[in-house]
């Protein structure tokens, strides 16, 4: 044990640091902490990719603290975004928000990055960020930083519009097990669809090893109806009005059978038919330029035209299939005698 007098330092977040002098061994102590608000001491990352406090950032930074993702009442951290200004998000579905600014958004925006940690979120193939498809789970989001304006010199051609930095909770810091249980109903006009759930849970567990390694596992679960396809008029793009017009027949009696909202409403027409179709249509143009032939015209086409179809599967691609197209110099040559 210590020897007295001893100092002992309280501290809280939100609080003023607290210095008690303990002259001797008391059974009880009382400490009041007395609140504190610093304005602008947040510290942020993304104006210049170094720590600063937020007023001495050179650039405009929209800041969400972890406090306001704990109070906000939305569905998903990225709902707190389109309350910032300047911001705008299309929600695609329930679990996936595209973040816009500066007046460009689209479902799948590629003119603003979004990074985790420092890692682009951006999708390969798509080309655009899906943070909230397969971000961080509410409860590992430490905070989230915007740039709202050009940020193409830090973070790439990609920040043209922006830049989201979302930073997650350190294990070191942030230790032990935490749960969150978000449950909700959606449709409850029962107009189109009828009521239904929402259910939101989360757990996080991290744990500090030692000084130099910790680890954290986070999961969570998200069940909710989200758009439905139940409106099954049948829809005509070529009739009526020049956009179409609502029209009777159903899956079962119009093979061109097109739902307004349907799924499954994919035209029953044959293929076969189809290719009938095509087939018939060359053959035709090639009787008629076979025409000085008189009565042989319509054989010779025909012969051509199994030339033509055998070639595809002697030339699988379009470039091989190309150069023996140009190799024929004239229709008579298709002829078999």
């Amino acid at each position: 044990m210590a020897k007295t007098p001893v100092t002992l330092i309280f501290s809280s977040v939100g609080y003023s640091d607290k210095e008690v002098v303990i002259s001797s061994i008391t059974p009880k102590l009382d400490v009041s902490l007395t609140p504190s608000f610093v304005l602008g001491s947040e510290v942020v990352v993304a104006a210049s990719r170094v720590a600063e406090r937020i007023l001495e950032s050179p650039v405009s930074i929209e800041r969400i603290s972890n406090a306001t993702i704990k109070n906000a009442p939305a569905s998903n951290y990225y709902d707190i975004l389109g309350t910032l200004k300047g911001v705008d998000v299309i929600a695609a579905s329930l679990t996936f928000k595209s973040v816009g600014t500066r007046g460009f958004n689209v479902s799948g925006n590629t003119r603003l990055n979004q990074l985790i940690d420092g890692m682009d979120n951006q999708a390969p193939g798509l080309n655009f960020s899906v943070g909230s498809v397969i971000g961080l789970t509410e409860l590992d989001v430490d905070n989230i930083e915007l740039l709202p304006g050009a940020s193409s010199a830090l973070y790439g051609s990609g920040g043209m519009n922006g830049t989201v930095l979302i930073n997650s909770k350190n294990p070191f810091k942030y230790q032990g097990l935490s749960f969150q249980v978000k449950n909700g109903i959606k449709d409850v006009d029962n107009y189109q669809r009828p009521l239904s759930p929402y259910k939101d849970w989360s757990v996080r567990w991290a744990q500090k090893v030692n000084d130099r390694f910790a680890y954290k596992i986070a999961a969570q679960f998200v069940e909710a109806q989200d758009w439905l396809g139940n409106d099954a008029t049948n829809y005509s793009r070529s009739t009526g009005t020049p956009n179409g017009q609502t029209i009777s027949g159903t899956r079962d009696t119009d093979p061109n059978y097109d739902g307004v909202n349907f799924y499954g409403d994919e035209t029953t027409t044959s293929l076969s038919s189809v290719f009938g179709s095509v087939k018939n249509g060359i053959i035709g143009s090639l009787t008629a330029a076979y025409a000085p032939y008189g009565p042989l015209a319509g054989t010779y086409a025909t012969a051509a035209y199994n030339q033509l179809y055998g070639a595809v599967g002697l030339f699988p691609n379009l470039a091989g299939y190309t150069t023996f197209l140009r190799s024929q110099n004239a229709l008579c040559t298709f002829i078999i005698w």
